[in-house]
Parts: structure tokens; C-alpha cells; sequence
């Protein structure tokens, strides 16, 4: 099976807060009440200024993705 590159989310118990996942490397959740970013792995191969670099594209890939699927979901 392959995986999408990005999933959205939801929980119950946090009803005002959506997530962004992102499941390939690296892997984190964004979640976009706060744009509050929490990584399921920690990234060892990039230093902190790749990995500042490689984040701010990797949000903005996240957000054109969150934007287009609620496109899709009001056309609907």
C-alpha cells in the first residue's frame, strides 16, 4: 500500500483543533489551531539549519494540501 504524503485529523476531545500528518520523512503533526509542530521522529541526518529550511517548506507543502482538500470539500 502506499501512503499519502499528507493526512488530515481530527479528535473528539479536541473539537476546535485539525492536524495535518505527514508521514514521510520526517514525520510530525501540525496542528493548525496553533500551528503547534510535534515530530513522531526525530530527524538525525539534517542539522538545524536543513532542518529549518526543510520544516518551512514541508508546512507550506501542509498548508497548499489543507487548502486544496477544503476546496474539494466545499465543492462537494
Amino acid at each position: 500500500m502506499e501512503l499519502p504524503k499528507f493526512l488530515l485529523g481530527d479528535n473528539t476531545d479536541h473539537p476546535e483543533d485539525i492536524y495535518i500528518i505527514h508521514l514521510d520523512y520526517p514525520r510530525f503533526i501540525i496542528n493548525l489551531k496553533d500551528d503547534e509542530v510535534e515530530f513522531l521522529e526525530e530527524p538525525e541526518d539534517l542539522d538545524e539549519n536543513e532542518l529549518n529550511s526543510e520544516m518551512e517548506g514541508l508546512i507550506e507543502m501542509a498548508n497548499n494540501f489543507y487548502d486544496r482538500e477544503m476546496e474539494r470539500y466545499e465543492n462537494e
